[in-house]
């Protein structure tokens, strides 16, 4: 083989975050990196759970995972971070940071997605990084103050950039001497792929998505009152109204035991179950359709959205649709979580209570929807306050392009 016809050695980066939401995010910048760079070796370290988004894309997970009971939310509860500590907290800490520096040792870069534990993880890979700050944002105190580690590792020369989640923000932070940080969007909304699927609506009915969100058994909680919501809301609309749920693939998938869950709180709470894609209530005549392979057609189509949820709120809020959240007994969707996200999402979203919803909850947040809908003027504010608090489509091409440009395409030594 002739010299001209060898290669320059395979890149290799390591991408790490810490949630959810944050690997949502993570994996629209891999695939938007996979497609501009197809040679780059791609590794991850979910600090939460199991990386099954990762694992979906067949990326390599380069150490152990493991879903602990708070599910990554410790920050909300004591006892939460308590019990996590008690299931092995620290000891799987430990673990994915050897990990990491065993990765790193021979890695070119790190994208850090999330909060200090990723920025750590960066800063120990010994590797350059660049971080997003996907759960911080001046919208929350209307300024920006981080931890003095988090400050630190921010400002160190290794991370060559920040990325932000909103344009407030990233002004915030190069005021207040940063320096290098940006926003390009939110790559969560690059997940919204229109797949065009029949959901059988009726186009002039107020359409209503019920987003129960993803973690088992929370989300099933969370879909039981937002049933309850429905038959409060059907009676204020005389001419009509139809709900979509757009639920979890693991509501619909048979356990072990040959038992669907989906079928089974239904059951349990009165409702008839249809494997064809919707529910009835024969006491309310209510039917409401649910899907889990068409999530951004159903927040497309939606008028309004009752959520229960975290990342698919955001989604939701960045398609300009007004939202309505009932906050439950968690561990996720606690009136803290609820209350956080009103003062990050802005106008767009409307909390009904401040403890787990009850029976007055549920008939309150019912007229607050029937009141949403009749108000054109806050129809067109959510518009415009989704552009504002989020944006549109795109973030994950473009910071998979910063990334590439700053160390793909140069030489680090």
């Amino acid at each position: 083989m002739n010299s001209s016809d060898s290669q320059q050695p395979t890149k290799k980066v390591l991408f790490i975050s810490n949630g959810h939401g944050e690997d949502l995010n993570a994996i629209q910048i891999v695939k938007a990196l996979r497609q501009q760079q197809p040679q780059v070796e791609i590794g991850a370290m979910p600090i939460v759970g199991y990386g099954n988004a990762y694992r979906n894309l067949n990326i390599k997970i380069i150490g152990p995972t493991e879903l602990l009971p708070s599910g990554g939310f410790v920050y909300t509860s004591t006892f939460k971070l308590l019990t996590d500590i008690r299931s092995g907290l620290f000891t799987l800490l430990w673990r994915q940071i050897q990990a990491i520096r065993q990765y790193g040792a021979d890695c070119d870069a790190v994208f850090a997605i999330g909060d200090v534990i990723v920025l750590v993880g960066a800063y120990l890979s010994g590797k350059p990084y660049m971080a997003f700050t996907s759960s911080s944002s001046a919208y929350y105190e209307n300024r920006m103050k981080f931890d003095l580690v988090t400050n630190w590792l921010l400002k160190s020369d290794r991370c060559r950039q920040i990325f932000t989640r909103d344009l407030y923000t990233a002004q915030m932070l190069n005021a207040q001497g940063y320096s290098k940080a940006i926003c390009v969007g939110l790559p969560a909304m690059d997940a919204l792929e229109i797949t065009n699927k029949d959901l059988q609506s009726q186009p002039n009915l107020p359409f209503i998505a019920l987003l129960p969100g993803s973690r088992l058994p929370e989300a099933g909680t969370n879909l039981q009152l937002l049933l309850d919501l429905a038959i409060a809301t059907t009676p204020l609309f005389p001419e009509g109204v139809q709900f979509y749920a757009a639920v979890t693939p693991n509501l619909c998938a048979p356990d072990r035991n040959g038992i669907v869950p989906l079928q089974q709180l239904a059951e349990q709470h009165g409702w008839e179950y249809h494997s064809a894609g919707y529910l009835i209530h024969p006491k309310d005549r209510l039917k409401v359709r649910y899907r889990y392979d068409a999530f951004a057609d159903i927040l497309a189509q939606s008028d309004l959205v009752a959520g229960m949820a975290g990342a698919a709120i955001e989604q939701a809020v960045g398609l300009g649709k007004p939202v309505i959240q009932i906050p439950s007994a968690g561990p996720q969707f606690t009136y803290a979580f609820a209350e956080a996200q009103m003062r990050l999402l802005g106008s767009s979203v409307q909390t009904i209570g401040t403890k787990p919803a009850t029976i007055e909850t549920i008939t309150q947040a019912a007229q607050v929807i029937h009141q949403t809908l009749a108000d054109a003027e806050y129809l067109e504010q959510c518009r415009v306050n989704g552009l504002e608090r989020i944006g549109g489509a795109g973030g994950g091409e473009a910071m998979a392009r910063i990334f590439a440009d700053l160390f793909l395409k140069t030489n680090l030594s």
